[in-house]
């Protein structure tokens, strides 16, 4: 996964492998940063009630795909590492995206002062 940052737009691009888990097409997500309410390392909230639709669990493997909850639709692409980089999202098709990176706390510290700006 790569993430990259212009003044306007944050891009997530997925590797082959990462569509796969996911079960998506998309090989690139743009948002605008005027959309992303919030990037933080939390932890986010999850629970049995998510709606996996399409996507793949393996508890304390991998979490990876479209999730429906109570609060909206969430794209997950998180294993076993704990560094969360979650974006609450507004007018997108996701309310959240939440991924995990080596360098989630650098990339939410980027997209904050980007933010900013």
């Amino acid at each position: 996964m790569n993430l990259a940052l212009t003044p306007t737009h944050l891009t997530i691009s997925l590797e082959w492998y990462e569509q796969l888990w996911a079960f998506t097409l998309t090989q690139q997500f743009v948002i605008p940063l005027t959309h992303i309410i919030r990037a933080t390392t939390e932890e986010p909230q999850s629970n049995w009630a998510e709606i996996r639709a399409p996507g793949t669990f393996l508890p304390g493997v991998i979490k990876a795909g479209t999730y429906y909850t109570r609060q909206g639709k969430d794209f997950w692409y998180v294993n076993d590492d704990k560094n969360y980089l979650t974006l609450e999202l507004r007018n997108e098709s996701y309310n959240r995206i939440i991924l995990t990176l080596p360098e989630s706390a650098f990339w939410a510290e980027r997209i904050h002062s980007s933010k900013a700006v």
